[in-house]
């Protein structure tokens, strides 16, 4: 693909500094963090069938459970202007790196139209503070150009271009056996139980007839609730109102009322535990049902039904969960559900 040089070096907008926005990436930009490093890193572009091998690759290690980190910065035209990718890799520990954790600076790439401009300077530096904040990692390392070098050496890099290590403790790190209060914490943490919390809400219509919502993403679980996974920082019931209003633009009435608690062991690809809560949403009129407006990134139907006719659309494990929530809302005893993935 080639990009519109006079499009991109109109790249913007800019914040008040006069910077570039810079972004974390997510596993849709794989594609154009791909094709950056082909046309710009790269000795020799790579075809178009390795660069969607190497998009297919990089996508789900752009997650939170993969092990790359990106940041980016858009050009206007939705391609990527400028990038920059690490990969975190374990190592055995060292005082100068404790937590033995490395990662190596995988591709830096800026489009040629918008050079000069600190586009690569700002996202490396958005990366690097990110990898030491919140990845927690200590040892840096990167094989750089002779003209990148510099950058990389204002940034604490040292040694020849070809191999240029670096540090960023994050405390001085105590000798062994003397660990502080703070690191035996974060130390526990890092070996406990991971899991994802959803929260979702549970409409009837007037008739108590479930209502749920078509996937468009998950053929394995075609049917679903309203609702998703929560947010940083959020509560369930603000998840669910939050994904009720995003998923139908209908917003659930509180004071919540929970009808189940629903735990899943990691599967389907999926490497946590998922952890959630079913709300009470009420029974819905018609003119309510039909004035559901959805999302078609994520659902294209919605489909009212008795729970008899549900049967035969869902995986056995799904159709569990719901009886068990419609149970919930007939008794005014709230349940508890153990979940599986299902087999694709």
């Amino acid at each position: 693909m080639t990009r519109d040089t006079a499009t991109i070096a109109a790249v913007g907008p800019k914040i008040d500094t006069g910077r570039p926005t810079v972004r974390a990436a997510t596993s849709a930009d794989a594609e154009g963090i791909t094709r950056l490093r082909s046309e710009h890193v790269l000795s020799a572009p790579m075809t178009d069938p390795w660069i969607q091998q190497c998009a297919i690759e990089l996508a789900p290690r752009l997650t939170p459970a993969g092990d790359a980190r990106a940041f980016v910065i858009d050009a206007p035209d939705g391609e990527l202007a400028a990038c920059a990718l690490a990969l975190i890799q374990p190592v055995l520990p060292a005082p100068t790196y404790p937590r033995g954790l490395a990662a190596r600076v995988h591709v830096v790439a800026t489009h040629p139209a918008v050079r000069r401009r600190g586009y690569a300077r700002a996202v490396v530096s958005a990366l690097l503070d990110h990898l030491s904040r919140v990845e927690h990692v200590t040892l840096y390392e990167v094989h750089a150009g002779a003209e990148a070098a510099p950058l990389y050496r204002e940034f604490g890099f040292t040694g020849s271009a070809e191999s240029m290590r670096m540090t960023r403790l994050e405390e001085p790190s105590a000798p062994c056996g003397q660990r502080s209060s703070s690191a035996r914490t974060e130390h526990y943490a890092e070996t406990v139980l991971k899991a994802t919390a959803w929260a979702c809400v549970y409409f009837t219509d007037e008739d108590d007839r479930p209502l749920q919502l078509h996937s468009v993403y998950s053929p394995a679980h075609p049917w679903q609730l309203v609702g998703g996974t929560m947010d940083p920082g959020e509560r369930p019931w603000e998840t669910a109102v939050r994904e009720c209003q995003e998923e139908t633009g209908l917003t659930p009435v509180g004071p919540p009322r929970l009808l189940a608690a629903v735990y899943g062991l990691p599967g389907g690809g999926w490497p946590y535990s998922t952890l959630g809560c079913v709300f009470d949403g009420g029974r819905l009129t018609a003119a309510q049902i039909r004035g559901i407006v959805l999302r078609p990134d994520e659902h294209d139907e919605v489909r009212v039904l008795p729970l008899t006719e549900w049967e035969a659309l869902m995986p056995p494990e799904d159709l569990t969960r719901l009886k068990a929530v419609a149970e919930a809302r007939r008794t005014g005893a709230a349940a508890y559900v153990d979940w599986e993935w299902a087999t694709e």
